[in-house]
């Protein structure tokens, strides 16, 4: 027979999971009534609190740790300065772990946080993770994915969509007149690059006039790997280059502008017109302003943070998964007025 729930207990006495916990916990918050009401429903069904497992639920612990995809990418720091500023309020440290795109890495850090009994992990995964999360869970440790969607629902996530951005990005290069587009990145087992991918195909299929999409591969979204594909097109007869660039992040819209100002060979916006992803503060800098699709990376921070602490002070809570639009951000470098 299965040992009673805290569901349980709730459907028993007709309250929710939440004021359960609460008698549990912290029964200063609860009325009279409602107390009563679990104690005889705790009695009545001879629930017994697992302690050992409610101390790691609960998070005796002050730390939270942080595993993030790429940690030289300004949008991830900005990111984890976000939860960071939350934390804060809740007297809270961040350990933070970049695993630099490496599976091997990743597992490293969780295996780590999980000996440090963290109270709860914050997660922008490379590798799928259900199964290790699920672990982490199962010894009271809860885990929020960051700028990653959890499409079947099983762990709360903080994210924006991406194939909304990918599509914003290429309807505003099409608006602009330019009908050569050519999406840079990659790698595509990375979720977010194969969204953008994905929202600027649907762009260019559900555009009025024709528009021919390409995709340049890199190997990582790096300046240095934008700076090998700006070379590979200024290669190209120039009847042959793409007229716009849609880049996967800023770092390596960065680099393809890098490749054509030093090459010198090819004027921005004038001859090819360059938008990137995520709005990196290096973006309105750049020797060409660089447009971009602005990612609110700063609250996906907050926001991950106080529903990772949610989900520790109630383990049976649901997880959910909240969602931000993101928005274009126009400079110089897709300026339709500066087209040749």
């Amino acid at each position: 027979m299965a040992a009673t729930s805290i569901r349980d207990v709730a459907q028993h006495a007709g309250v929710s999971v939440g004021t359960v916990s609460n008698v549990l916990n912290r029964p200063g918050e609860v009325s009279a009534e409602s107390i009563a009401r679990v104690n005889a429903a705790i009695e009545e069904l001879g629930y017994v609190r697992n302690d050992a497992a409610r101390k790691l639920r609960a998070g005796t612990s002050t730390t939270v740790g942080f595993v993030v995809l790429d940690g030289q990418n300004p949008f991830f720091n900005d990111v984890v300065r976000g939860a960071e500023d939350e934390a804060s309020k809740h007297n809270i440290a961040i350990l933070y772990g970049n695993t630099d795109e490496d599976i091997a890495r990743e597992r490293l850090y969780l295996d780590l946080f999980e000996e440090q009994q963290v109270r709860g992990v914050l997660i922008s995964p490379y590798d799928d993770v259900h199964t290790r999360l699920e672990r982490l869970r199962q010894r009271g440790i809860p885990a929020v994915l960051v700028d990653r969607f959890s499409g079947d629902g099983r762990f709360s996530s903080v994210s924006v969509d991406s194939v909304s951005g990918g599509r914003m990005a290429v309807e505003h290069l099409i608006e602009t007149g330019r009908r050569r587009i050519a999406f840079v990145g990659g790698p595509f087992d990375i979720h977010q690059v194969s969204d953008r991918l994905a929202g600027a195909r649907a762009a260019a299929e559900n555009s009025v006039t024709p528009v021919d999409l390409e995709v340049v591969a890199t190997t990582a979204l790096t300046v240095a790997e934008g700076v090998a594909a700006g070379k590979r097109i200024i290669e190209r007869p120039r009847a042959q280059r793409p007229d716009a660039l849609f880049a996967a992040n800023d770092l390596v819209a960065l680099g393809l502008l890098q490749a054509f100002v030093v090459e010198g060979r090819v004027l921005v916006p004038e001859e090819i017109a360059i938008i990137g992803f995520d709005d990196i503060s290096f973006a309105g800098a750049a020797a060409v302003p660089l447009s971009s699709i602005r990612q609110p990376s700063g609250m996906l921070g907050r926001t991950a943070l106080r529903t990772l602490l949610e989900e520790a002070n109630d383990p049976e809570s649901i997880p959910r998964q909240t969602v931000f639009q993101p928005e274009l951000v126009v400079r110089r470098s897709t300026d339709p007025a500066k087209r040749r």
